[in-house]
């Protein structure tokens, strides 16, 4: 069976800073840009929007509060329904995952409309639950960040999703905009990995200095979902100092496929080692060589064997090493001085197993 968590392994999410300031165009020319970093650095990622419904989010005697700037951002940064739909139809013909926070239940019901496949919870709503009860209703898979939780709140958060059996993915975040590197607390990976071994624990930066070392460090962690702010420089509108540019999400990208490269296999399951480990490796094992003549029907004894034998490099082909030196193998021919024992001069389950003696008889030199 499928393992239902698996939606968020390898994940990026691109989350577009500010609803790209209320303009669609820029919304436009931000997903048509960072699509491209995502195709050509072959990646998993999703586009990510806010959802508000304005009208009814922002209590009507504060609407003219201009001065208070949550209100005012929110204002500035109003979509209609249909320009949401134009900008998710834009995320999907680019080839990447249209994803949104929803901030209100409006907000969900329009994540049901667009049929988005996962839906994002903010760290500030991670105990809002008549919010999180709506999202739960959609049983769509949930990433959530956890900046500033209580451990309380993430452990309720997690038992309700679990109960339900709705897929969840939790991120380690610090919730300052933009966080100094020694504000990242990535060591919190390492606590969310233990305190919820089933699930994909994932990392949500707004850091402004680095792109390729937390990656390396987060990912080394067990960190497999990754979030970042984006922007571009369009129109005259700064680029914040927590958002990423296309330039600094593929450094972001190239640093994530370097990381999986050197972390190799993953860390439930013993590796395979290459065939060129193997070999270096076998060159290094002793093989075993008689002391003095032995006489067929030899029996080998460990209490006896140094008096009778020696082990020394090089390895030859099909020669006994000492890996299968075992009590009682029975010596089949006769051995002279400083000859090396081969596999086929002892009764052995490695001379009668054909994998096995091809195996032998292909290593060393």
């Amino acid at each position: 069976m499928e393992n239902k968590n698996q939606i968020f392994e390898d994940l990026f999410v691109l989350e577009i800073a500010n609803n790209h300031w209320g303009s669609v165009d820029r919304g436009l020319k931000i997903i048509e840009q960072f699509a491209q970093v995502v195709r050509f650095n072959n990646v998993k990622a999703a586009l990510k929007l806010q959802f508000r419904d304005v009208d009814n989010f922002i209590h009507k005697e504060f609407k003219d509060r201009s001065d208070i700037r949550y209100i005012k951002k929110t204002l500035d940064t109003k979509l209609s329904r249909a320009e949401y739909k134009l900008l998710i139809d834009a995320i999907k013909e680019n080839g990447c995952i249209p994803m949104a926070t929803p901030f209100d239940e409006a907000s969900v019901k329009l994540c049901e409309d667009l049929d988005l496949p996962i839906i994002k919870i903010a760290s500030s709503d991670l105990n809002d639950w008549p919010l999180i009860e709506r999202i739960a209703k959609t049983k769509k898979p949930v990433i959530v960040s956890t900046g500033g939780a209580s451990m309380k709140d993430m452990d309720d958060f997690v038992t309700f999703f679990r109960h339900r059996n709705i897929p969840i993915s939790v991120n380690h975040c610090v919730s300052i905009y933009p966080a100094e590197d020694n504000e990242l607390e990535l060591n919190q990976i390492d606590f969310l990995k233990n305190r919820y071994p089933d699930l994909v624990i994932g990392f949500s930066t707004h850091e402004y200095r680095d792109w390729n070392n937390s990656m390396l460090i987060a990912y080394a962690k067990g960190a497999r979902t990754f979030e970042r702010h984006i922007d571009i420089d369009f129109d005259g509108v700064a680029v914040s100092p927590y958002c990423s540019t296309p330039e600094n999400i593929d450094t972001w990208f190239k640093a994530f496929n370097k990381a999986k490269e050197m972390c190799g296999a993953p860390g439930s399951a013993k590796r395979n080692p290459p065939e060129k480990e193997i070999k270096y490796l076998d060159a290094l094992v002793r093989g075993v060589y008689a002391r003095h003549d032995l006489p067929k029907g030899y029996v080998m004894n460990h209490q006896s064997f140094d008096k009778d034998f020696y082990m020394a490099i090089p390895l030859q082909k099909g020669q006994l090493s000492c890996r299968e030196v075992k009590n009682g193998e029975i010596l089949v021919n006769e051995i002279k001085a400083h000859q090396a024992v081969k596999i086929d001069d002892i009764d052995s389950p490695y001379a009668r197993v054909g994998s096995l003696r091809k195996l032998i008889y292909e290593r060393g030199i």
